[in-house]
């Protein structure tokens, strides 16, 4: 049974229509005009499904290398906009998403910002981001986290180009008022501490002794594609697949157990050739990036990507989503639910499961 309104449609009348109109001039306006379309029944959202092939995205990126550096352009960095939110610079109506390119020998300098970031690396290794005086080697499939405020530069020593998965929070923090940024005068930051550090400290069941847990970012800031793959496939041993995800794990803050960041949550999911997932729709609209494998996904009635690795694709608020696994296939995923969950909006839909 449908839900019916929230409240009917009123009808106009002209002394209504003036009361209207006169109080407009004290800027205000009445309520019960626009309530059924503030309070609705289940998500609205202009927010649509839509897929971007990555070696469409590489040409382009390989073509803005050559018209400008990583060093002018701050972040070399093409913006992939969903196509029902065209000009806000969003791949859903509350976050962001580019592909980032280096190329060898360039460094794209250093700064810092509110905004909370992620990177996802899609093709390349040897390349380099520093994190507060910590710098760490970037591999392919690697998840790598810029906390808010946290100085960050990228340069790539590398004899290969390297691009990676931009995703940051940033019509979060535009619709909060509350964006702020610096630049450092060098373009890389001194670096303070040994390549490993975070993950030694925070990331091997140890902490150090007076260590005080708090919320936030993980301090741990790389997590190598290498030992998730290898997480994935001890897992699969158990051959315990849930209908709707396959193998699907969340990447984790290892002091609080929550997610690695406190805006954006991150996901990686390993589904086996042939299986076919149960449909499933969530209130947190999705990218996913495949980085092994191939596939194809529907998502609502009628869009359905053929995808293969390095392609990206976004899933909309409470659009059922299934997937069709080809071959072995690992998705890395980002979302807003750790948002949503703490405001206590998150909602789910296994279907029949």
């Amino acid at each position: 049974m449908q839900n019916a309104p929230i409240i009917q449609a009123t009808t106009d009348t002209p002394e209504r229509r003036a009361f209207y109109d006169r109080i407009s001039l004290q800027n205000l306006t009445p309520l019960w005009l626009s309530l059924a379309e503030l309070v609705t029944p289940e998500p609205r959202s202009p927010c649509q499904p839509a897929a971007w092939r990555f070696e469409e995205i590489r040409a382009a990126m390989m073509e803005a290398g050559s018209l400008i550096t990583a060093k002018e352009a701050e972040r070399r960095v093409l913006v992939l906009e969903n196509p029902g939110l065209r000009g806000q610079s969003r791949i859903t109506t509350d976050l962001y998403a580019g592909v980032q390119l280096v190329l060898p020998g360039e460094v794209a300098p250093a700064h810092r910002h509110t905004q909370s970031a992620l990177r996802f690396v899609l093709e390349g290794g040897g390349a380099h981001t520093s994190v507060n005086g910590e710098r760490t080697i970037m591999r392919e499939g690697d998840f790598v986290i810029t906390p808010p405020m946290a100085w960050h530069d990228h340069g790539n020593e590398s004899e290969a180009p390297i691009f990676w998965l931009d995703g940051l929070d940033i019509p979060v923090v535009q619709f909060l008022d509350a964006s702020f940024a610096e630049h450092l005068e060098e373009d890389e930051q001194p670096i303070t501490r040994p390549v490993g550090d975070s993950d030694a400290r925070y990331g091997a069941n140890l902490l150090p002794v007076d260590h005080e847990a708090g919320g936030g970012s993980s301090p741990v800031f790389n997590y190598p594609f290498d030992r998730t793959r290898d997480a994935l496939e001890r897992m699969r041993r158990m051959d315990a697949w849930d209908p709707c995800h396959g193998l699907k794990m969340r990447y984790t803050n290892p002091i609080t157990g929550n997610h690695a960041m406190a805006t954006m949550g991150t996901f990686v999911q390993l589904l086996p050739k042939g299986f076919a997932t149960a449909a499933y729709r969530s209130t947190d609209a999705t990218v996913f990036v495949p980085i092994e494998g191939a596939g194809r996904t529907h998502i609502g009635e009628d869009f359905t990507v053929e995808w293969g690795k390095r392609d990206i694709f976004v899933v909309p608020s409470w659009k059922k989503v299934r997937h069709e696994a080809a071959e072995d296939a690992v998705l890395f995923s980002f979302s807003d639910r750790p948002i949503q969950q703490a405001l206590h909006l998150f909602r789910e839909d296994r279907g029949n499961v």
